[in-house]
């Protein structure tokens, strides 16, 4: 069974929310700080706008900032690029008979924009989204609840992931874990490699 991350994996997403925050924190005359970004980086939806509501004591409601979030970024999402090789690699899969799924923190709206503006969406049998499952992705139950609703074992999922907290978390439940790199986490690039049984810098090195 083959899992795939979406943000920074499989498409070129994670600067757009870098430029989000700070157009966002922008128009509210608010500064970002390191411990902010690194935060929001890491949490799910509804846990990110929570956060930068109590950080900033902000009057939005945490409702209020994701719609604002959403409208910001649903442009870029209908036209965002595929990581280099990832159209190919999924293809070669398909071909194969692979069985796909995501499993995603991505916000299901943007998800499936992204999938559709690649003609993606019924290439993967299920779409597993952390916001949905009201964890944060790092959580290890998100994997082993996603093995269990697909009828396999942990042992028999290999995840294509960028985000080193949580090629830690798969590892830890027995999937195998191929890291990719994305410049989201260049200062991270160890952790990544670490947590993982095999490091890709792009998608390209399995088509040769």
């Amino acid at each position: 069974m083959l899992l795939f991350d979406l943000d920074g994996t499989l498409i070129d997403s994670n600067g757009i929310w870098v430029e989000v925050d700070l157009a966002f924190l922008g128009r509210h005359g608010l500064t970002p700080t390191d411990e902010y970004a690194y935060t929001v980086g890491h949490s799910i939806f509804p846990v990110a706008a929570q956060y930068t509501r109590d950080y900033y004591h902000m009057d939005l409601s945490t409702q209020e900032i994701m719609d604002e979030w959403l409208s910001m970024a649903a442009d870029a999402y209908a036209r965002v690029p595929l990581k280099p090789g990832a159209g190919e690699f999924l293809a070669r899969c398909r071909d194969r008979g692979e069985r796909m799924a995501l499993v995603t923190a991505c916000v299901p709206e943007l998800c499936r924009s992204a999938l559709a503006h690649h003609g993606l969406a019924e290439w993967f049998e299920a779409i597993f989204f952390a916001q949905d499952l009201g964890m944060e992705k790092r959580d290890p139950r998100v994997f082993t609840l996603t093995a269990q609703r697909l009828g396999v074992a942990p042992a028999d999922c290999t995840l294509y992931e960028d985000a080193p907290a949580n090629c830690a978390a798969a590892k830890g439940v027995g999937m195998t874990v191929v890291g990719v790199y994305d410049p989201f986490y260049e200062n991270y690039q160890d952790q990544v490699r670490e947590n993982s049984h095999r490091y890709l810098r792009s998608f390209t090195e399995l088509l040769m």
